[in-house]
């Protein structure tokens, strides 16, 4: 007898290893194999029921996410909180835990008594030791589970966190990776007398990371540039970007100090965003391009490169608290940098100068002795090449070049803007940056402003219906006098309402000579102006 009890006894453990290490279990898809595992416990086990309550983002609660013999747990969306109950036990103790009466004493779930339950048994889902979940067995008889059983029940918790682990980091992996592509400019914007380039390249083998740029055009025509780099890395670091991103956009609407856009930024993530931390670079350009002004959160201190000099970093600016960590009492600060014709400047992540193999300042001194004034495609290239060469990145890196272009033909300047009342913005833009480089003073620069401010909102106004269309406009300059020219291809429609016909006044007392034509190809608005002889560049 004693013989056939062993035999009995090892055919037992043979059928619980197979039950968890069928070879069939490869074939199934990953969200098949957790239910497919959950039937086998219960059949091995003989039990009623087999559950599986996975931790949540916030590491507070566990929830119902799936089941064989108490499946409307998860159709009803049961959570528990870590600590409380049976299935908190097993979360906050990280070990078997058994009851053999199950009451709203000891459980806190009801739909456990309400199912007739008896006993339970609970072991945690561990991955690498962190806590994904638990698994808990239900009977409707009294059941004492033994050693041997509750240490298979352990080795298919292992089996399922495994499963899980690999689902949740592909999920998460592919989603990350998503968001972060769609966040990331697909084309800089096209700004005149701004070139511009960038470069992103993730790390080896360490999935999506919170690296990310931006440039964008304000409504005061000025330009805002701007690096970041959440602490972190896979789907919620991406999120967390997104989230950044947005808010540094919307800040930048009513600030033009990039100081000040920061401090909002922090504001927001400290209220809204606990225990997070990422470094910024901030740039906003004048609309001249004349100047930029820096900011820095805990970011690593741009490079600036003049022509026919060497590349230095900008270390007169001041490196302040990363964003997420400042305290309200702590001011940040922006410094002017003048940017001459042909100057560049390169923003960067960590990733491009730090190696665990060489101190960080011999990182910074190589992208110095790299990085020279010129087109800024050719900078990036010359970069990565330098300082990543044929090695695979340890780390993420993005970079984000800027250099100001001298005017190809000084004397002369065409372009044109969608018929919208938006697009006022970018006509200041165009004539801050090319008047005072063809001899108007500020005084004449502000006189065009408004004057050609007055002759496109014209053509926006009047000449096309629903369907828009476009207003070209064409700048000469010879002997110190400028000629603008407006021109529409619509039809005009007479001015409507009282007091109209200002904006031709302001026209023609701010030029010094002013016609209007309308003809079968459109409008065209001509303004001549004499640029003021004192004052002229």
């Amino acid at each position: 007898m004693p013989r056939a009890v062993d035999t009995h006894h090892t055919e037992d453990r043979l059928r619980r290893f197979e039950a968890i290490a069928d070879t069939g279990l490869a074939h199934l898809r990953e969200e098949d194999v957790l239910k497919e595992l959950l039937d086998r416990v219960r059949d091995v086990l003989e039990a009623d029921t087999a559950t599986v309550l996975l931790l949540d983002n916030t590491g507070q609660q566990l929830v119902a996410a799936a089941s064989s013999g108490l499946e409307e747990e998860v159709r009803q969306g049961v959570r528990v909180r870590v600590g409380e109950g049976f299935a908190g036990r097993v979360a906050t103790e990280l070990k078997p835990y058994a009851i053999e009466d199950v009451n709203s004493e000891t459980v806190v779930n009801p739909l456990l008594w309400r199912k007739g339950l008896r006993g339970l048994v609970g072991v945690p889902l561990l991955a690498e030791g962190e806590l994904l979940g638990i698994l808990h067995v239900g009977t409707l008889r009294k059941r004492v589970f033994d050693d041997e059983e509750i240490h298979w029940l352990h080795l298919v918790a292992d089996r399922i966190a495994v499963s899980l682990r690999s689902q949740l980091t592909s999920s998460d992996r592919n989603a990350a990776a998503t968001l972060q592509r769609s966040l990331l400019p697909v084309q800089l914007p096209s700004i005149s007398g701004l070139d511009l380039a960038s470069r992103y390249v993730p790390g080896e083998r360490l999935g999506t990371s919170g690296d990310w740029y931006d440039v964008f055009t304000l409504p005061s025509g000025r330009v805002c540039m701007v690096i970041g780099d959440v602490v972190g890395r896979g789907l919620s670091a991406a999120m967390i970007m997104g989230r950044l991103r947005t808010i540094l956009r919307a800040s930048s609407l009513d600030r033009e100090d990039p100081s000040e856009i920061l401090t909002k930024l922090d504001r927001y993530a400290r209220h809204f965003e606990s225990d997070i931390m990422a470094t910024i670079a901030c740039g906003v350009w004048e609309p001249s391009l004349e100047r930029v002004h820096l900011s820095l959160a805990g970011h690593l201190t741009p490079v600036f490169a003049p022509v026919g000099e060497e590349s230095r970093l900008v270390t007169e600016v001041p490196v302040d608290a990363p964003i997420g960590v400042s305290s309200t009492t702590q001011k940040r600060h922006t410094v002017t940098v003048e940017v001459p014709y042909g100057a560049a400047l390169l923003f960067y992540t960590d990733g491009l100068v730090e190696r665990r193999d060489r101190p960080l300042d011999d990182g910074l001194r190589q992208l110095c002795e790299t990085v020279r004034a010129g087109p800024a495609e050719t900078l990036c290239a010359e970069v990565m090449s330098k300082l990543v060469g044929v090695n695979s990145p340890s780390d993420d890196i993005a970079i984000l070049a800027a250099h100001r272009q001298a005017p190809e033909t000084p004397s002369e300047l065409r372009f044109e803007v969608d018929a919208t009342p938006e697009s006022l913005a970018e006509v200041r833009s165009q004539l801050r940056r090319w008047l005072p480089n063809v001899g108007a003073s500020e005084d004449d620069t502000a006189d065009l402003l408004i004057a050609v401010g007055e002759a496109v909102a014209n053509s926006i106004e009047h000449a096309y219906g629903p369907h828009g269309g476009k207003v070209a406009l064409g700048l000469e300059v010879h002997d110190a006098e400028v000629e603008i020219t407006v021109s529409d291809t619509g039809t005009w429609r007479s001015p409507r309402g009282t007091h109209r016909g200002r904006g031709m006044q302001l026209m023609r007392q701010l030029c010094d000579e002013l016609t209007v034509e309308h003809d079968e190809t459109g409008t065209h608005v001509r303004l001549r102006k004499r640029f003021s002889e004192d004052e002229s560049a």
